[in-house]
């Protein structure tokens, strides 16, 4: 399975956060996966600015040429994608937030009725599952947690897929593992 983690950690002194990003990555490889893990933090993104030329202008490419055209390739192109950051302020970070938005290219402007709500259409065939890793915070409660998840959850609903499981970075790095064969 073609994984891609976006690592949205946009501290470098979080060290531990990113150490164990790279057991989980060592481990999915092991297990036979290809493994792709982006470090966000390091790369040229710009934010969204909702010129919406994405939808009209240039179809399925951001306006703006960074390296956020790389990230919404890797997420299309992959079988499961981690979004994985530290819990600030009862979110995951604003730089995994900041590459979302970008993800807004991914499907067409075009509406259509699904369970009685309206949703994007798809612009393309497939579209990864997608999986959540979070570092709790010293003020992280189990209720941020479940909003954050059910926020994510209906984030991947918008990009035609679903959200296999929220996991925690005290939780064995070899459950997340199983988490992810299981997908």
């Amino acid at each position: 399975m073609k994984i891609t983690i976006l690592n949205g950690n946009p501290n470098a002194s979080n060290e531990t956060f990113d150490k164990y990003l790279k057991q989980l990555s060592t481990d999915l490889v092991s297990n036979g996966h290809d493994v792709d893990v982006l470090g966000l933090r390091n790369m040229d993104i710009s934010y969204c600015i909702g010129c919406f030329n994405c939808w009209v202008k240039t179809p399925g490419i951001c306006n703006t040429d960074d390296e956020g055209r790389d990230v919404c390739r890797a997420y299309i192109n992959s079988d499961f994608v981690l979004w994985a950051s530290p819990v600030i302020m009862g979110f995951y970070s604003a730089l995994l937030k900041k590459v979302t938005d970008k993800f807004v290219c991914l499907v067409h402007p075009y509406g259509e009725f699904v369970e009685g709500e309206v949703h994007h259409l798809p612009r393309y065939k497939h579209y990864p599952q997608g999986g959540m890793l979070l570092e709790k915070g010293p003020d992280t409660d189990v209720d941020d947690l479940q909003i954050i998840s059910d926020i994510h959850s209906r984030t991947m609903l918008n990009f035609k897929s679903e959200l296999a499981f929220t996991k925690l970075t005290h939780d064995p790095v070899e459950e997340v593992v199983d988490a992810i064969n299981r997908v």
